[in-house]
Parts: C-alpha cells; structure tokens; sequence
C-alpha cells in the first residue's frame, strides 16, 4: 500500500470511508442472519432452520465470509472509537448550552452508547450460540440442535429482555448508521438521499422487529 493510501486511511476521512464500507458489509450480514433466523417462524419443530444452519456451518464460503465478518466488526468497532476519541479531543471544552437536538436526532448524537450497547449484546448473542456451535460438542454429537438451544435459552424472562433491548439498540444503530454508511461513501444526492432515508428507516424498523419477535415469539410458546 502506498504511502498516499495510508495517509488517507488514517485521516477522519479515510477512517469515516472505512465506517461505511464495514457498515454496508455488516448490514448485508444482518440480511441474511435475518432471513435465516426467520426459518423458525414456519413452526415445524425448528426443522428447516436447523437445515438451514447445518448448510451455514459446513459452507466453505460462509465459513470463510464468518472470518470475514469478525474483521470486518472489529474494524468497525476500532474506527468507531477512534473517531469517537477524535471527536472529544476536537472538542475539550463543551458548550454551555449544547441545543444540538434541533439540528439531529439523540440516536445520531448517541452512536457511541448503542455501539457500546451493541458490543455487549453481541458478546452475549456469540456465548449463547456461535461458541456452542463451534467450540462445544454439544450440538455437533447431535446431543443438541441450534434450534433447541434458542428454546433453551429463551426460557428465560430475563435474557429475552436483554435480547429485546439489544435489537432495539440495534434498529437506533441503524437508523443513523445507514444512511450514513451510504452518505460517507458518496451517495449524496437530492433525488435519491431521502428514498435511501426512507429505506433505511423501515430497513431498521424490519430487521428489529423480525429479530425481536423471535425470544419472545420462542418464550411466549407460538413457536414450538
């Protein structure tokens, strides 16, 4: 890489550029856990969603794109917070009076804290499933299926809660961050940023409801 590229890279731009890359990667990811995670709603004992996980976990290609995708999230996670540093250091000393809601939405101004809360829900969301599917015998001897393990583990009130609250973090994180992935890469226009808003927000509006309705679709008994 040369040493022009590099220099672009470590500026706010070259680092915002990379936000957005990783962040339209990442909302594709979230496309196809969707769609996947949705198999369960055809309420046939976890029968296709479990075919559906047996193709995920011995594809070479998602194996490799799972690969993929960790790079891409922890590159996400360190820009995130770089900027954020960035940002701060850009702006030692606060405004006495800071009305920066007439100009933004709180989300936009709070991508920090869903992100922080975003980490910690994923943190959760790989202990309960990627590392027991991967790491563990327990689905792999057949003792256990992925489905059985979502029932398993949305038996309980209080981590379907913490479910709920981190998707809901998640359509926030969203709400902003994809117009904003799109924004960053150039895709600013006046015919086609508000139908890129408006995709966005029922996008953000979809993806959490259909990840949301799954704990407690599971804890409330509709899904068998």
């Amino acid at each position: 890489m040369s040493s022009t590229s590099t220099n672009f890279l470590q500026s706010s731009l070259g680092k915002k550029l990379v936000m957005g890359v990783t962040g339209i990667f990442l909302i594709s990811f979230l496309v196809v856990h969707a769609t996947l995670n949705s198999f369960i709603f055809f309420n046939d004992g976890g029968v296709l969603f479990n075919e559906g996980a047996e193709f995920m976990s011995h594809n070479p290609v998602i194996r490799i794109m799972e690969i993929v995708l960790f790079i891409g999230i922890i590159i996400h996670i360190v820009q995130a917070l770089i900027l954020t540093i960035q940002n701060n250091k850009a702006r030692p000393i606060k405004y006495a009076i800071n009305n920066g809601g007439s100009n933004s939405k709180w989300y936009s101004r709070s991508m920090g804290l869903l992100g922080t809360l975003l980490l910690l829900f994923l943190i959760i969301h790989l202990k309960h499933f990627w590392v027991v599917s991967r790491f563990t015998n327990e689905i792999t001897s057949g003792e256990e299926t992925l489905f059985g393990e979502m029932k398993e583990v949305f038996e309980s009130p209080l981590l379907v809660i913490v479910y709920v609250l981190g998707v809901i973090s998640l359509g926030y994180h969203l709400l902003h961050g994809f117009q904003s992935a799109f924004q960053t890469l150039g895709l600013n226009h006046p015919k086609y940023t508000p139908i890129i808003k408006a995709f966005g927000f029922w996008f953000s509006i979809i993806i959490s409801v259909v990840f949301a309705s799954m704990p407690i679709s599971i804890y409330l008994g509709w899904i068998k």
